[in-house]
């Protein structure tokens, strides 16, 4: 499959546009459809590359400027203890990482309670939260994209 395909079906499959929190030039934060833990998101490059060694030092750099924005605003919004970063890219080859933020703790947001199952160990990717309440990616987008206003 050519590469500008590769990245049509992943922004797709993934609701990039629809669930943007914040894009820089090289870099798109993102909510993660299937929230793992509250707040979980994806930030992906905006162009297509296979591999990790495919990015280039001026992406890198906007990589950790976009990073620490993210850390900020997910602290603000919910309070994290720990964030995972996981770049699997198995399935879905486009570089990207799945944005897990880790809990000791319950949490509530939009009337609903919010448990990291797999603290303190792996981030519990299969056991997905609320998926089915309407509204509710939305919502987390709006309070991320908030917190993350400079």
């Amino acid at each position: 499959m050519e590469g500008s395909q590769v990245l049509a079906d992943f922004r797709a499959k993934f609701r990039v546009d629809e669930l943007l929190v914040v894009r820089n030039d090289a870099w798109t934060w993102s909510v993660r459809p299937a929230q793992a833990t509250l707040g979980s998101g994806v930030l992906s490059l905006n162009r297509y590359a296979a591999r990790f060694s495919d990015v280039t030092a001026a992406e890198m750099a906007q990589l950790a400027e976009l990073v620490a924005r993210l850390e900020q605003a997910v602290y603000s919004a919910f309070d994290y203890q720990a964030i995972n970063y996981l770049m699997l890219m198995m399935v879905d080859h486009q570089v990207h990482f799945h944005v897990i933020p880790r809990y000791d703790s319950r949490r509530l947001f939009a009337g609903l309670q919010w448990l990291d199952e797999g603290w303190p160990t792996l981030p519990p990717m299969t056991a997905l939260q609320h998926g089915d309440h309407p509204g509710i990616l939305a919502l987390i987008r709006q309070e991320l994209a908030s917190a993350a206003v400079d």
